[in-house]
């Protein structure tokens, strides 16, 4: 993973193979954003101008490369938008600084060191900066398509010594000036987000490994192996151990694949804790629709569809890496689903862990199930909320695009806690209603529910039959994450092609929150 360090040092004096300003958009042209004022200098005042002589505006993800001015050790200055300018006295958004960041950590992949010289008036805007470039420096390591990924989970040293992974690989270093290494705030903020970001890369290091190489056998045994590095606690029942307790939804879903499906638990614990989150993520390592076959066009990048239970299991490591006064469970619901002489047909009906049974008129609508029976079995543990995570329906696509999840809970309080702690996250999100009126459509003449309903309102008829399995008293939410989840369309910002590790960096804000005791 790429290396952070905070410096003291001058954005003129620093040694590195670009430094990296920010730039604004003003009333009247591109504005120097604070931070860079030592490179200005060396421009003799006039960076500006010459930014808007080669075109640049300022405008948010937009970046410009010029040869540096005499005086500066870098020999490359990297101009990176931030967006509208602030009103005077007030300072750039979060979110802004994020995207800059990422977005120039981009643009210097293959480079050694990246001097950060972006606006930074507290410790808040250094784990912004922080965070975004080490996000943005991203990339997955195709030769390491093993499906564990150590990649991200430790630190590497891939950009020292190879030539091919030196000129193709991330930016090696993040030399974030205006921090303040002997400041405690400073110094947690770094470490904060070097640890978060090494878990949202372990997620997007998950998700883009290839269905052949990660089937459920595999994540469970990914799990296990970072939990005995982190001292985590896991459990994980296999399609013997899940047909003798009776999970009729995972296997049902799971029955149609030679790689059976997994139920793993994996939990973090801590001595002082007051509170317990429990976490469930949908792990559907491959989806073909099953027996309702996806249409060509369709099913070419859903290896993504485990991408909650990446989430789940990345947040519950970097719990344990921060030393969280939470007690967290995670709960990975893996199955495969595929056509076959043995699959689950619609029409079949399953008996769920619950002891409810379920029609399943659509074979592609999967991810419901598996969830219910990981949710039926969280619950037994008494936890004081449970979140659960999936990729779960293309009509919530529909309603909030590629960049936005939906959050639908039986709590309108626990609901909005979670729109606000995304939001803090820097991750977008929008809370959705769980309608009555949808609740009949889920009515089955042969079982206690059918596992589809209307078709309008689809992502809503999901959440309104994943609540059927959350018991009553426990405050329960569920992030919507198909759109963006993965990126099928070119980089932006901190986000690259691919896996995203959406919703990590809101489930870790939200155990934070809960140890701190902001949640009730």
């Amino acid at each position: 993973m790429t290396a952070l360090t905070l410096s003291t040092s001058s954005a003129a004096s620093l040694r590195a193979d670009a430094v990296v300003v920010g730039v604004a958009k003003g009333p009247k042209g591109p504005v120097i954003a604070p931070g860079a004022e030592a490179v200005d200098k060396a421009f003799g005042g006039k960076l500006a101008t010459v930014l808007e002589t080669l075109g640049a505006t300022g405008a948010e993800g937009e970046v410009t490369k010029l040869p540096a001015a005499s005086g500066l050790k870098a020999p490359v200055v990297l101009a990176v938008g931030l967006g509208e300018a602030p009103a005077k006295g007030d300072g750039f958004d979060a979110e802004a600084l994020r995207r800059a960041a990422g977005a120039a950590a981009r643009a210097l992949a293959g480079s050694k060191k990246g001097a950060f010289a972006l606006p930074v008036e507290d410790a808040g805007d250094a784990a912004a900066v922080a965070e975004g470039a080490l996000l943005g420096a991203y990339a997955y390591d195709k030769g390491n398509s093993n499906g564990n990924g150590a990649k991200s989970g430790k630190d590497s040293k891939d950009s020292k010594g190879d030539k091919d992974k030196k000129n193709n690989g991330p930016l090696a270093e993040v030399a974030l000036l205006g921090g303040k290494p002997r400041d405690k705030a400073f110094k947690a903020a770094a470490e904060r987000a070097t640890a978060l970001v090494a878990e949202v890369n372990r997620a997007r290091d998950l998700i883009n490994t290839p269905s052949n190489v990660l089937d459920p056998a595999t994540f469970a045994a990914a799990a296990v192996t970072a939990a005995k590095e982190h001292g985590l606690k896991t459990e994980v029942l296999d399609e013997k151990a899940l047909a003798k307790g009776g999970y009729g939804g995972i296997l049902g879903v799971g029955q149609g694949s030679d790689a059976p499906p997994r139920l793993v638990r994996i939990a973090y614990t801590h001595p002082k804790a007051e509170k317990t989150l429990a976490l469930v993520g949908k792990g559907i390592t491959y989806d073909s629709g099953g027996i309702s076959l996806k249409p060509a066009g369709h099913n070419e990048t859903m290896k993504c569809d485990m991408s909650g239970a990446a989430a789940v299991f990345a947040t519950v490591v970097a719990a344990a890496k921060l030393g969280l006064r939470v007690n967290i469970t995670g709960w990975l619901a893996l199955a495969e689903n595929m056509p076959s002489g043995s699959a689950t047909r619609p029409g079949d009906v399953l008996s769920m862990y619950s002891g409810k049974t379920v029609e399943v008129l659509n074979t592609d609508a999967e991810g419901r199930l598996v969830l219910a029976d990981a949710l039926t079995r969280a619950c037994e543990e008494k936890p004081d909320a449970i979140v659960d995570v999936a990729t779960l329906t293309g009509a919530m696509v529909l309603a909030l695009g590629n960049r936005t999840f939906g959050i639908m809970s039986n709590d309108d309080a626990f609901r909005t806690a979670l729109h606000e702690i995304a939001d803090e996250a820097g991750e977008a999100s929008w809370p959705m209603p769980l309608p009555a009126d949808l609740r009949k459509s889920i009515e089955s003449p042969v079982a206690d529910l059918a596992n589809m309903g209307e078709r309008m309102g689809g992502g809503l008829v999901a959440g309104i039959f994943l609540k059927e399995f959350v018991e009553d008293g426990i405050a329960w939410g569920h992030l919507d994450i198909a759109g963006p989840a993965f990126n099928e369309s070119g980089p932006f910002g901190y986000t690259p092609k691919g896996g995203t590790g959406s919703a990590v960096r809101t489930l870790v804000r939200l155990a934070e929150r809960t140890a701190d005791g902001d949640l009730g």
